[in-house]
């Protein structure tokens, strides 16, 4: 999918920035991309990154800034064990950014190469995607066992498909993220035979609980007006969906169809304080049997997550002339909480946990 950034006028669109979220894990890039003694380059919270594979298959990130003179690491060489920077041929071990080499030192040089460090970030590979820890600045490196446990979609069996989409946005993480969980757009922007049309509103009531840095819609019976949903029903089971929403940027859902089940995790990650990406990783093992039931389901997942992003294409043209906004209940609510949360968070201190917003468990009520 093309990233739009530019209106038909070929005028840039640039909305408002947001405050990030530092020390969790954010996915940077699609691990099929990192090919042998290659390397690539993202962007992850306004942070140029330079990521590869080592010989022994463990991925890498690191800033990709030589500490030397600034060029960056991606424009040097990568032999599977060291990257080189192209300016000096200064070598660092990528894992560690450990610097095991600079060539211009001579025998009456006293500097220890090994006591300098290049930027690396710690880097994990789950469902195809390396994951990277992004401290706060100024905050140090932290142990492993300090680092929260890596993001992964959730499986309750050996035996399963998958899948991926992504999307680039023209808008800040905090707008793509109250997009995610905004219950009231579906009959408008999803507007397809597959899925559900305008003629298809009706009142739903839905109960929600807190959890730790989110918040949860509880285990329920799925919208009854949504095509996809009702195919489940040839299983002669009870169906059941659980939503959970976790900072930074998670949402997660698990349907349960007796012992068939479907789960994803989608991510809006900031790229910049003022872009953002969201990735949807599934996996299943409804349907297993059926011929070409991946290919299909890829084909419908990228026409809806499609239909998100030109929605926010055109809202990033609004938003670039700093509009006044306003967020209504209930339908709005998760967003009201999402910003409380996130507050929180930001002013939280080591080792005192964020106020929640949320007392306990409530209903809300809406039309979609």
């Amino acid at each position: 999918m093309p990233f739009v950034t530019t209106t038909e006028a070929g005028v840039p669109i640039q909305g408002p920035s947001a405050t990030l979220i530092y020390d969790d894990w954010y996915p940077a890039l699609r691990t099929d991309k990192l090919r042998k003694n290659k390397l690539a380059k993202a962007m992850l919270l306004d942070i140029p990154l330079v990521l590869g594979r080592r010989n022994d298959g463990r991925v890498f990130a690191m800033r990709d800034s030589c500490p030397h003179r600034g060029i960056p690491l991606s424009e040097g060489w990568f032999d599977g064990q060291r990257v080189t920077c192209r300016y000096h041929g200064w070598e660092f071990e990528p894992c560690s950014g450990q610097c095991a080499l600079i060539p211009s030192l001579s025998s009456h040089d006293r500097l220890d190469a090994t006591r300098i460090y290049a930027t690396a970030f710690p880097c994990e590979e789950r469902d195809g995607h390396a994951w990277v820890f992004v401290p706060g600045p100024g905050s140090g490196k932290r142990s492993p066992a300090a680092t929260p446990a890596v993001p992964e979609v959730a499986k309750f069996g050996p035996r399963y498909r998958t899948a991926f989409l992504t999307a680039d946005l023209p808008c800040n993480v905090d707008h793509g993220i109250i997009g995610l969980m905004d219950p009231a757009h579906g009959p408008f922007v999803h507007q397809a035979w597959w899925w559900r049309s305008r003629a298809s509103i009706r009142e739903k009531t839905k109960r929600f609980e807190p959890i730790p840095e989110g918040f949860r819609m509880s285990a329920h019976a799925p919208s009854g007006n949504s095509a996809p949903y009702k195919l489940l029903g040839v299983y002669g089971q009870p169906i059941e969906t659980t939503i959970d929403f976790m900072l930074p940027n998670r949402r997660t859902e698990t349907i349960r169809c007796g012992d068939k089940w479907f789960s994803s995790l989608t991510t809006v990650t900031p790229v910049t304080s003022s872009t953002c990406r969201i990735d949807v990783v599934a996996a299943w093992n409804v349907f297993y049997h059926v011929p070409f039931v991946t290919p299909i389901a890829k084909f419908f997942g990228a026409k809806f997550v499609r239909q998100d992003q030109v929605t926010m294409i055109q809202q990033a043209e609004g938003l670039r002339h700093n509009p006044s906004l306003m967020l209504i209940d209930d339908a709005d609510k998760p967003a009201k909480w999402y910003f409380a949360l996130k507050q929180a968070r930001l002013e939280s201190h080591p080792g005192s946990p964020p106020k929640h917003p949320m007392d306990g468990p409530v209903e809300l009520h809406w039309r979609s």
